[in-house]
């Protein structure tokens, strides 16, 4: 290969466009709970908001329609995602999978110093439950961040790959419904250290027990209350 064909393969990284960082930015509103699901996300009012035009705004709603947070209605207006019965069973479905391969791994690979980055987690939780002080968007940041961290000392790169793309639509449904009432959070807190004291074990077959049971009892928490909510409209 010669030079200047190396020159061209490896030229200097393009810079962030203002869209990446429109992307960015209405990414972190949604995910905080600051834009809610179903909240309509107006080109002209956000354009305003951020001072951007709205060729920008435009080219990050499709972004985020890609990544499962935003939905193009038929009218072409734009909201935050609440995602369907459907898109919940593929997501729930397949999460059962991959968190089993996850447990599996972290098994083998979990130092000490990843089981006491995973306690933290759990011990945060404990902390904010004990106080009542524990809002919606934050059960759910902790609940992912437990997981986070479950993927990243699995050590499998492709597994943590897939955990990172269906992150979001996965906080989008722990935000769409009241997952943080007193009981899913006792579960909640419950549910972690269960799955932690097993990986701590090195107890393969009872952490993905305890994962499957834990993958479960939300998916039936969110199922009920997407359920509850359908018969409120009707």
């Amino acid at each position: 290969m010669s030079i200047e064909q190396l020159s061209q393969i490896l030229s200097p990284p393009t810079r962030r466009t203002l869209s990446d960082e429109v992307v960015e930015r209405l990414r972190r509103a949604i995910l905080s709970g600051q834009l809610t699901p179903d909240e309509q996300l107006r080109e002209n009012t956000l354009a305003e908001f951020m001072g951007v035009s709205r060729g920008p705004i435009r080219e990050a709603l499709r972004q985020l329609e890609r990544e499962g947070l935003v939905i193009n209605r038929s009218n072409g207006r734009s909201f935050v995602a609440r995602l369907s019965y459907q898109d919940l069973e593929e997501v729930h479905s397949l999460r059962r999978v991959l968190e089993r391969l996850a447990t599996e791994y972290a098994c083998q690979q979990a130092t000490p110093e990843d089981l006491a980055e995973m306690q933290a987690v759990v011990d945060d939780m404990t902390v904010r439950l004990v106080q009542g002080v524990m809002s919606e968007q934050e059960a759910a940041e902790l609940d992912l961040r437990f997981h986070d961290v479950l993927y990243r000392i699995s050590g499998h790169q492709r597994l943590l790959s897939y955990w990172t793309t269906l992150r979001p639509q996965i906080y989008v449904f722990l935000l769409s419904r009241n997952v943080a009432s007193a009981d899913f959070r006792e579960a909640m807190v419950r549910g972690h250290q269960a799955i932690l004291d097993a990986i701590k074990d090195r107890d393969k077959v009872k952490a993905q027990s305890m994962v499957e049971e834990h993958l479960d009892f939300a998916y039936v928490r969110v199922i009920s209350s997407y359920t509850q909510a359908t018969d409120d409209q009707g």
